[in-house]
């Protein structure tokens, strides 16, 4: 029901990028936590539906130039995430057996 309502409410209200709306004001709108509006558009575009986010916020993609402008940016975070999780892994040489940092 909530990923209904807020795939329609971008449909009709954020269709484009020159549409988008910040997450604050989803949240406000549709009353849902950041957690949960987050959890929700990765719910839709896992089941296809595009869609599209950037600087000014998230919007109902209309062209595929959209769609690939935000998966570019998700390839870009998911490489960062990837850096983190290497550098924590690096990290843990730094650990003795006894589970105590030593840096």
């Amino acid at each position: 029901m909530r990923e209904e309502k807020l795939r329609s409410y971008l449909e009709k209200e954020c269709s484009g990028r020159r549409n988008a709306v910040k997450s604050f004001e989803l949240e406000q709108a549709l009353l849902l936590s950041s957690s949960e509006l987050r959890k929700l558009i990765n719910r839709l575009r896992e089941k296809g539906i595009p869609i599209g986010s950037g600087p000014n916020g998230y919007f109902y993609a209309r062209t595929a130039g959209e769609v690939y402008s935000t998966v570019r940016q998700l390839r870009k975070i998911v490489k960062g995430t990837e850096r983190a999780i290497h550098g924590l892994e690096q990290s843990l040489d730094g650990f003795s057996v006894g589970g105590e940092c030593h840096r």
